[in-house]
């Protein structure tokens, strides 16, 4: 059962005020399932905002009415509906996440999705742990999101970034104010190994992840096995998720961990956040009243763009027996730039006509087309019933409308920032084999775009800076054991190739994980055509699915 309903709350030394919670709980409460489980979730939406949950990197074969974004795959809950999530985790191992996809909300309804082998911890590819530790990292606002989301539409501005970071739902004592009940703690034995399973809630801010005098060997991301690579600091992009191996193998004692932002953008964006959010991790038997404070992980620097490229290009698969290899012959071939623009303000977007005009306000596309959700109908219903006409257009385009110096600041000119709105898809046959390249831009600024594809995972075949080319980037393609992930961060001013299998019916949500972008038109849509036999093929949508 999951009640989404108020919460009253209290942080930075602010007055209690009320969020939209799950069980009132921040984080959300965690899902635990076992590879081969249906999960069956019943969300009774208490609170008086529509409502959506997302179960962030299931494929939902099978089901997709259960994918969650809205007027994507349902229509939302409304305030006092209920509506049940039913789908299975065959072929699923790892750490994944739920989420509201709808507005802001999902700043506070989150939560953990953990997939365990079906063989128990000891089926594990790596060492048993003695323990595991859920780390979410998240952003806090001392504001209502959804009037700030809706303050940000009506204006043409994005809403302001948050007032601090959180781990597991507290922001950590290097904040004025807070205090020893809004810092997370968890103990660890001497000698003992744990696995860290890091995701990352943030609205819109990668992270850097330490924790002082340790090191962690990373053996998984967004549900897949990695070849166990060493670091001393994870890097994680909004949606992802990292399994870290750590060994408690310090001096007992009380250390921090530490999560603060990766400032990708060039030139910097908006102000945000430069503070550190932390929880401690205590020896057994070494706290007391003696105890020194905890000691503190030197942080990167916030505009690291070497570290954190490093960590994310080094991360190469775990081939196992009867998991999926990379597929060499491709289908649908497509170059996509994803960057921000500027675009007319909409007739509902009443408050950013101020001088009489039309200025443009901030927009942001992939392949020049801003994406707007319909209001009527969701699309995968227009899709199962064969009624696209109003809801949606097939017209995405596999290639830029211009071909330019996507990377060059000299690009950066009022005629390429300019985009229009749309609600455009691009339809793949079923089965298809896909590869994209995803090409980061310098329109206002260049910054690495966190790109999560809905229903799939996909192979990262090879990433860079500049201005992708075919000719030198190919010969750099891992078509052995490339990482697969649900969600890639395009380096800043730079590209990544993709490559994944159509082998999944319905409409699938691609999109900036960075909230404040996706809601300024950086998605678009596949539709994946019926497979030939009833199992391949979308199903009739659930007696309960929400109406509009």
């Amino acid at each position: 059962m999951g009640q989404v309903g108020n919460l009253s709350i209290s942080q930075l030394c602010q007055p209690a005020r009320i969020i939209t919670a799950v069980n009132g709980q921040l984080p959300g409460p965690t899902i635990h399932a076992r590879e081969g489980d249906t999960v069956v979730v019943h969300l009774v939406n208490e609170s008086p905002y529509n409502m959506t949950i997302h179960w962030h990197g299931i494929f939902q074969r099978g089901t997709p009415w259960a994918d969650g974004p809205a007027m994507v795959t349902q229509c939302p809950v409304k305030p006092g509906s209920t509506y049940t999530y039913r789908f299975n985790v065959t072929g699923q191992e790892g750490t994944l996440w739920w989420h509201a996809h709808i507005s802001l909300l999902r700043a506070t309804v989150y939560g953990a999705l953990l997939l365990r082998p079906r063989g128990g911890a000891m089926a594990y590819p790596f060492p048993e742990p003695h323990g595991e530790e859920t780390v979410i990292l998240g952003e806090w606002w001392n504001d209502n999101v959804y009037d700030l989301d809706q303050m940000a539409f009506l204006t043409g501005n994005p809403a302001r970034n948050a007032d601090a970071y959180t781990i597991n739902g507290k922001p950590g004592d290097l904040y004025n104010c807070s205090d020893a009940n809004q810092t997370y703690k968890f103990q660890v034995q001497s000698n003992e190994t744990y696995l860290l399973r890091i995701i990352n809630a943030a609205l819109n801010t990668p992270m850097f992840f330490k924790v002082a005098n340790h090191s962690f060997t990373v053996v998984g991301v967004d549900a897949a096995y990695t070849t166990p690579y060493d670091t001393d600091v994870v890097v994680i992009a909004p949606g992802q998720t990292v399994d870290a191996l750590m060994a408690a193998g310090a001096a007992a004692g009380r250390y921090y961990m530490a999560a603060s932002p990766y400032d990708s953008a060039v030139p910097q964006g908006p102000a945000f956040s430069m503070t550190t959010t932390t929880a401690v991790v205590e020896y057994v038997g070494s706290a007391g009243e003696e105890t020194p404070p905890p000691l503190l992980p030197e942080r990167p620097d916030y505009n690291d763009t070497g570290t954190a490229f490093r960590f994310l290009s080094n991360l190469t698969a775990l081939v196992l027996p009867g998991k999926p290899t990379v597929p060499l012959s491709v289908d649908t071939r497509m170059f996509v730039t994803v960057g921000l623009g500027v675009s007319d303000c909409q007739p509902s977007q009443l408050l950013c006509n101020t001088t009489m005009s039309t200025p443009p306000v901030f927009s942001s596309s992939m392949n020049n087309a801003s994406f707007v959700l319909p209001t009527t109908t969701s699309m995968l219903e227009a899709h199962y019933r064969n009624a696209a006409a109003g809801v949606y257009t097939r017209d995405f385009p596999d290639q830029p409308p211009v071909i330019f110096d996507y990377t060059a600041d000299a690009s950066d000119n009022a005629t390429l920032q300019f985009t229009a709105k749309s609600t455009k898809v691009r339809t793949l046959r079923y089965n298809d084999t896909v590869e994209m390249v995803l090409q980061d831009t310098r329109l206002i600024a260049k910054e690495s775009h966190p790109m999560h594809l809905h229903g799939y995972n996909f192979f990262v075949l090879a990433q860079g800076f500049g201005n992708y080319d075919d000719a030198t980037a190919r010969a750099q393609f891992n078509l052995v054991n490339p990482q697969e992930r649900n969600t890639v961060a395009v380096p800043t001013g730079g590209w990544a190739v993709i490559r994944f299998i159509a082998n999944n019916p319905g409409m699938w949500f691609m999109h900036c994980h960075f909230d404040a972008h996706l809601h300024l038109g950086l998605a678009m849509v596949f539709e994946v055509q019926d497979g030939p036999t009833a199992e391949t093929s979308v199903p009739p949508p659930p007696l309960d699915l929400p109406q509009c």
